[in-house]
């Protein structure tokens, strides 16, 4: 009944309707004191928001032409499903085989809600484990985030590969654990190396400021020799078939396809960049796990940075925009050093998602 009901929707408005949910719960989020009353609202109907979430996401229409790669992934499924097919996605196990026994099992309705019920869970445990009451504000701010939707019903396996990974980092105090699970995030998507590989750096070397350094480093040597390190990281062979975006054509006619220097997307990076350095460095906000975030942010990013001119620049991007949300909103759900520090919370989602909004909307 359920799936009547979500197909119903005109698939043209389908994604749209989303972003406008997602707009009204950022308004009510804005028009909030956050008292402690308000605060038990949030959780016991958080809970509810989470769930439409996920069934929107994972009861979404099928192989329409409105849903990105969604209707590739069904067509591997059912290669899966009839037996044409037994391998595929190679080196990418962990989502190989969710797909390949869900076919055996299940038909393709149940095998994209489970991956939206891993995509949305995730980011709700990440939530509640980052930040205990104010956990829906949190949820919020991801779900907030310019390539939420996108990642969920477009680039499904990197996005559950950026969910996992996420979850890890809330493991922290145990590293055996928190590196186990990184590295589970490469299986589902292969890309997600260049973070986790960013992340063990820092149990080596986790300095506040060396890494800010590079990153800014990187502006100017991707604006002298950017084509250079194009080359150099497509002869690598680095990642995934995203290598093939630095020296392919937009053969696609993807709207984020090359166009030079991307300044607007990194102003748009700048700005968790702006929200590390302002906490860690001007309200010396000292919290390890904070400082290990931030500075795997900025080596994905710097890397981003040094391909910026590549044909899909931004899904390279995503490689550190996954956690942009948990960069900008962590230290004011930690820790009290602003004045009306909640209040300039709701000002900053507020920002946060009019990006979002304005590139997925206004602009789309």
């Amino acid at each position: 009944m359920l799936v009547c009901l979500i197909d119903f929707i005109p698939i043209e408005l389908y994604t749209p309707l989303f972003y406008y949910f997602n707009f009204i719960l950022v308004i009510l989020l804005f028009a909030k004191n956050f008292s402690k009353v308000q605060l038990q609202y949030s959780s016991k109907t958080g809970v509810f928001i989470v769930i439409i979430i996920l069934l929107y996401i994972g009861l979404r229409p099928l192989d329409k032409g409105y849903m990105g790669d969604t209707g590739a992934y069904l067509k591997v499924f059912n290669k899966f499903a009839d037996g044409s097919i037994s391998t595929f996605y190679e080196n990418e196990y962990g989502f190989m085989l969710l797909m390949k026994y869900s076919a055996l099992y299940l038909n393709e309705v149940f095998f994209f809600l489970i991956c939206s019920f891993i995509y949305v869970f995730l980011h709700y445990l990440v939530a509640k484990k980052l930040f205990q009451e104010y956990w829906y504000f949190g949820f919020i701010v991801l779900v907030s985030s310019f390539s939420f939707w996108a990642y969920g019903t477009n680039g499904i396996r990197n996005g559950l590969g950026a969910a996992i990974l996420l979850y890890a980092f809330t493991f922290d105090n145990n590293k055996i654990w928190a590196i186990s699970i990184a590295i589970l995030a490469v299986f589902f998507h292969k890309s997600m190396l260049l973070p986790v590989l960013a992340y063990i750096l820092t149990f080596i070397y986790n300095t506040r400021v060396s890494y800010l350094r590079v990153w800014f480093l990187c502006i100017p040597l991707s604006l002298i020799a950017g084509g250079s390190f194009e080359i150099l990281f497509a002869s690598l062979g680095f990642g995934d078939e995203r290598i093939s975006y630095l020296t392919d054509g937009n053969v696609n006619g993807d709207e984020f396809a090359y166009s030079g220097f991307r300044w607007d997307f990194l102003l748009y990076s700048a700005s968790a960049v702006y929200a590390g350095w302002y906490f860690i460095v001007k309200k010396n906000f000292d919290d390890k796990l904070y400082h290990r975030l931030f500075n795997v942010y900025l080596l994905s990013n710097a890397f981003w940075i040094l391909v910026i001119r590549a044909n899909f620049s931004n899904r390279f991007a995503y490689l550190s925009w996954f956690m942009m949300g948990v960069i900008i909103i962590y230290p004011f759900l930690k820790k009290q050093m602003l004045f009306n520090q909640t209040r300039k919370a709701a000002i900053v989602l507020l920002f946060y998602f009019m990006f979002t909004f304005l590139l997925n909307v206004v602009l789309a």
